[in-house]
């Protein structure tokens, strides 16, 4: 019978959740030492049938041992890293200290994760930690596909969900990553996150190859960099339990360039921090990275966007979330824009509604680069997205998109292209329904292509409104009230936005609230 993946993952989360509430741990303290459990049974799972594999391939001359393991892409583990070792501890047992005991036997015996695994366990109350051994130990040993990957996808995302601003700094919502990957399509070759928090994308990138049918293992190299070691651990982590090998660095990645990254990926993919301040552009003059110039606004937006491209080799495609903001601004970075644009290698502009991030209720927008689609029939034109009135909503406060939805957004894209659509998750009638041909053309309030020229003449703008025809203003009492709702939700952002600005200048200024 079938796993309800879906229920097991809800009824895992709040028995985990309600342990962790009536423990009085703050989901900080708790997010680390869960995902580490989940990791540590799935790769129990993972040498249990390796084991059985190699069950009587030894030899005199030739012992099984932890070489053998690595070679099947399996973790090795030693008795007392076992999970069943550590579920069926006698009642006096310390079973912190076994735990923490069993994670280190595990970075001996598999020196790529080293240092990565978390060894806090002592910490926890000894009868939250028995509770979960106890419930991690009743998975069923078979989960169809990458069951329990997407178990720890799915902590990982309601872990960042319960810790607000603090979590949106690891993990972005997969909808929108899934979508990113979707567009920039990374069947083959390398790629790369500058800031790749706990390495959603590189696993949202193995699911795409895995659902063409072929083995991310063999298809990927994956490179990464985080300036947050805790981060860095998640992220390698994350990687483990998908099988996925990957070189991921604790990195600066505005001063530090470790994997020597211009002109090296064929695929960037990246959530950047939105508007920092205070990078010291003394430090990056003269640096490859970044071929337009610095801009001269207080402002990292226009580094970021640089580095995405910088690394492209010659045929490389980017996909990253940015800050609405950086579609129209002014002076220094109106002019790398203009660069970037007349260099032929925009692609594709996606405006994102609000309440899909964490760490920001605003609108963002969803930039793609393609540095390949010079000497194409598209070299000249940039296809632009209003995705603003397409998400499913999750709670009062937070939305993403359906599968198909996704795929009914990625299918415009790939018609534009001249691609044939997909229909796995059933975005045919959504698509039809705007292209009767399958043939891509503008639709109002939903797409347009501008050239170049057309570009230039909005001052290089990349705001969506510029290029697609608007609805007509003859609309149904549904579609009015839909409309008003998201003008509404948009200003009550902005209103939030303006007052922790407010709040951030009197706190510089040293002016009181008073």
């Amino acid at each position: 019978m079938a796993t309800d993946l879906k229920k097991l993952q809800t009824g895992l989360w709040d028995a985990a959740d309600s342990l962790r509430a009536n423990s009085g741990l703050r989901s900080s303290e708790y997010s680390t030492p869960v995902l580490g459990l989940i990791f540590l049974r799935y790769a129990d799972l993972r040498f249990s049938a390796a084991q059985q594999e190699l069950e009587g391939k030894g030899s005199l001359r030739h012992k099984i041992g932890p070489t053998d393991y690595h070679a099947r892409g399996v973790l090795y583990l030693t008795d007392e890293a076992r999970f069943d070792h550590l579920s069926n501890l006698p009642e006096s047992a310390d079973a912190g200290k076994a735990v923490d005991e069993a994670m280190a036997a595990i970075e001996d015996a598999n020196p790529d994760l080293r240092g990565v695994l978390p060894r806090v366990y002592s910490s926890l109350p000894n009868d939250i930690l028995v509770e979960l051994l106890r419930l991690l130990g009743g998975l069923p040993e078979s989960i169809e596909g990458d069951g329990f990957g997407l178990i720890y996808e799915y902590f990982l995302s309601q872990f960042a969900f319960s810790e607000g601003q603090k979590g949106g700094e690891f993990f972005t919502p997969a909808s929108i990553v899934k979508l990113i990957v979707e567009i920039i399509e990374p069947y083959h070759g390398k790629i790369y996150d500058p800031a790749c928090g706990s390495g959603g994308m590189f696993v949202q990138s193995a699911h795409f190859v895995e659902r063409h049918r072929k083995n991310p293992g063999y298809e990927l190299s994956v490179y990464g960099q985080e300036k947050t070691r805790e981060t860095v651990r998640l992220a390698k982590m994350n990687l483990a339990v998908h099988g996925l090998d990957g070189n991921i660095r604790e990195a600066n990645t505005y001063y530090e360039d470790p994997h020597c990254a211009v002109g090296e990926f064929d695929f960037v993919m990246a959530n950047p921090p939105f508007n920092v301040n205070k990078v010291d552009k003394v430090k990056l003059e003269d640096d490859p990275r970044f071929p337009f110039g610095l801009p001269k606004a207080d402002n990292a937006n226009y580094l970021w966007i640089q580095l995405f491209y910088s690394a492209l080799n010659k045929t490389g495609r980017a996909g990253f979330v940015m800050a609405n903001s950086a579609s129209d601004a002014r002076g220094s970075e109106m002019e790398i824009r203009r660069r970037l644009i007349e260099d032929r290698s925009v692609d594709v502009i996606v405006s994102v509604g609000t309440n899909f991030f964490y760490t920001v209720t605003l609108p963002v927008t969803l930039w793609f680069l393609d540095r390949g689609k010079r000497g194409t029939d598209r070299a000249d034109q940039v296809l632009f997205i209003d995705a603003r009135d397409i998400f499913h909503q999750i709670d009062r406060t937070h939305r993403d998109w359906t599968p198909e939805q996704i795929e009914f957004l990625a299918n415009i894209v790939r018609l534009w292209r001249g691609e044939e659509p997909e229909f796995t998750h059933g975005s045919d009638e959504l698509l039809l329904e705007r292209f009767p041909d399958k043939r891509y053309t503008d639709v109002a309030g939903l797409c347009g292509v501008a050239t170049v020229s057309d570009i230039a003449e909005h001052n290089w703008s990349l705001n969506s409104g510029r290029y697609i025809d608007a609805v007509s203003q003859r609309v149904g009492d549904e579609e009015f009230d839909a409309t008003m709702e998201r003008l509404s939700e948009e200003f009550e952002a902005l209103n939030v936005e303006s007052t922790k600005l407010v709040d951030q200048v009197r706190g510089v200024l040293g002016i009181g609230n008073g």
